[in-house]
């Protein structure tokens, strides 16, 4: 099979193939470098980045539940500068696109992380988190409005010219609208789902079993759901969709493709088996040859 034939476009970007790693759960790269090449990755989002840095939520921070992890980090990260410094030239050092995943509690500070990036070498695009459910202010009030939305991606369309991707929050009435309003705003792309607001309790010592009470569902628990507002999206919007929410393997991340995903991202996946990534490019690739098909942008949206 050609390598061509994996390749997709978002934005500035030509990715490899369509397979990304997301915010938050792949470390900050090297911590994956034993298990597999990180060249061969489509793309790598760094974990989300603030203007200053953030301790993050009380412990416990990780519970897994039925099918799926309930995470409440909040958002922990060295901030802007540390990144740049000690962070940023690991990545500079890979053959494969570095998209930054940057958070904000005001539009000011995402308007300002978008300038100082701007320009930086070795950073192919911007990821913008407005969807981050287990934090009390910032990104999820602009994630659950549309019309906060489109003044906020318009803003920071301005400071950037960045391939600019903004990542979407489930927890809205009506996500089509959410990602028509960060299309007219002026993002290049939308990626979707972030997790789903949820807790647990435990029943023995009757406290929460995350120290923030409310964290955020990943994992297969949530694939159908996501998958669903994968294809209420396409219907709605021309810019290109990265899916993720549950993807485990090849076979998820090609329902995706067929809903209307350009790409996708794998989270949880990357907790269970680090070799998660590597292994759903190579599933891919062997469904593409089974099924004779040439290009996977002709799967794009080819559901139904």
């Amino acid at each position: 099979m050609r390598n061509n034939n994996l390749r997709i476009k978002i934005g500035k970007m030509v990715l490899k193939n369509p397979v990304i790693v997301s915010s938050g759960t792949f470390g900050f790269g090297e911590e994956f470098e034993d298990f597999f090449d990180l060249n061969q990755l489509g793309a790598v989002v760094s974990k989300g980045i603030s203007l200053k840095p953030m301790v993050g939520n009380p412990p416990p921070r990780i519970f897994e539940t039925e099918g799926g992890l309930i995470n409440s980090i909040g958002l922990q990260n060295p901030g802007l500068q540390e990144f740049i410094r000690n962070k940023l030239p690991y990545y500079r050092r890979l053959k494969t696109h570095l998209i930054v995943n940057i958070f904000g509690n005001t539009q000011t500070e995402y308007i300002e992380l978008a300038k100082r990036l701007e320009g930086v070498r070795g950073i192919s695009g911007l990821e913008m988190n407005i969807s981050c459910p287990n934090i009390k202010k910032g990104g999820i009030v602009f994630g659950s409005d549309p019309r906060m939305a489109f003044h906020l991606i318009r803003k920071v369309r301005k400071a950037t010219t960045s391939t600019l991707i903004v990542k979407l929050s489930p927890n809205v009435t009506d996500i089509a609208s959410i990602a028509k309003s960060v299309e007219e705003g002026g993002a290049d792309a939308v990626s979707l789902v972030n997790t789903f607001k949820a807790m647990a309790i435990n029943i023995h010592s009757k406290k929460p079993e995350v120290g923030n009470i409310i964290g955020g569902l990943s994992g297969p628990a949530i694939k159908p759901i996501a998958l669903r507002m994968v294809w209420e999206a396409h219907q709605a919007i021309k810019i290109p969709i990265i899916g993720m929410g549950g993807i485990m393997k090849a076979e998820d991340a090609i329902e995706f493709i067929l809903a209307g995903a350009s790409a996708i991202q794998m989270g949880t996946a990357n907790l269970i088996n680090p070799r998660a990534a590597i292994e759903t490019i190579q599933g891919i690739k062997k469904y593409l040859v089974q099924n004779k098909i040439d290009r996977i942008q002709t799967l794009i949206g080819a559901f139904g």
